[in-house]
């Protein structure tokens, strides 16, 4: 039964796949979805740093 389940699509950007076809307007658009990418990481350490520090905070009363 597992095996009728559908699988996941695999990522539209597989890091270290081949670029050598794609043409200049599709790698800006892989650059521009890597770019939000990174900032949305970014954005989600930062959230967790504060997260750690306010925990590190309440831990050393």
């Amino acid at each position: 039964m597992d095996d009728e389940r559908p699988k996941p699509p695999p990522s539209a950007i597989q890091l270290g796949a081949d670029i050598g076809r794609l043409s200049v307007d599709e790698i800006e658009e892989r650059i521009g979805l890597l770019k939000e990418e990174i900032t949305r990481l970014e954005d989600a350490l930062v959230a967790k740093r504060a997260s750690r520090h306010a925990a590190d905070a309440v831990f050393k009363l």
